[in-house]
This record gives structure tokens, sequence and C-alpha cells, in this order.
């Protein structure tokens, strides 16, 4: 599917699984981190909405304005972080490298660990929107 000409109606009906919806105050900023920070593709941005992929994953990042009409908008907090609680991995990235290009906005709550109890080596991430993103990448079997 090419998601930078693919019509929303044809785009809706062709998701399927889970799909992940951001809220953002700032569409454009999100795209930067997730592009120049996660290096994830992104599509068809515009202030008020774009298509994120990462391993077969999609995520749509919208506006506050594009979701006036939708129950969570009356939720959002005004200020600070909003992601409290929410974690999203993104596996086969490396924590190493997404660690030394923190910027702009962004925080690193856990520096790059290596975590044997599920054989991955991490970090967290909190993005200027306050969502906690963990890249990872599997721990080799000699540093176990």
């Amino acid at each position: 599917m090419d998601y930078d000409k693919v019509e929303a109606e044809e785009f809706g009906q062709a998701l399927s699984g889970i799909t992940v919806n951001l809220l953002c105050r700032d569409v454009l900023r999100e795209v930067g981190f997730l592009r120049q920070v996660m290096g994830l593709q992104v599509f068809r941005t515009s202030r008020d909405f774009a298509i994120v992929t990462h391993g077969g994953a999609v995520l749509q990042l919208h506006s506050d304005g594009s979701f006036a009409r939708h129950p969570l908008h009356a939720l959002l907090p005004e200020a600070g972080p909003r992601g409290a609680g929410a974690e999203i991995r993104l596996h086969g990235i490396d924590p190493d490298a997404v660690a030394a290009r923190v910027g702009d906005g962004a925080l690193l709550l856990a520096e790059p660990a290596d975590k044997p109890g599920h054989g991955l080596r991490e970090c967290v991430v909190l993005c200027p929107e306050g969502y906690a993103w963990v890249p990872s990448v599997a721990i080799s079997s000699a540093r176990l």
C-alpha cells in the first residue's frame, strides 16, 4: 500500500490486527522525533496527521484538533506528559544508537541496558509528547 497516496477510506478498511493512535499537541515535532531518534518510516505528514510504520506495525499520529469530536478529547491534559502508563516497544532498533540521538525535548529515562530476564537490550526514551518508547534488540547468546 502506498501510504503517501492511499485514500482515507481505503487505508482505514485495510487496517487489521492492532494499530495505535497517538494524540499529539505537535504532530510535526513527534514525526521529527520518531524519524530522527527512532529511525521509523513516516508517511503522509501534515500538522494534523501522519502514518508511521515499523516492522509491519502501523501507528497513526493525530493532532488534538483532529480528535475534537472524539470522547478522548475531553480527557486530554492541557499541560505535561500524556503517555503515563503506556509503553511503546520497538523491537529490532538498537537502543545504544537511539540513546546517542536523543535530544530536542526528548528525555532518556533509562540508559541502554541488558535485560537477561527477557533476553533484550533496551532503553526507555520519553518523547516530547510524553510517551515512553522502548527500542530493543536481542542480546547475543555470548553476552547472556
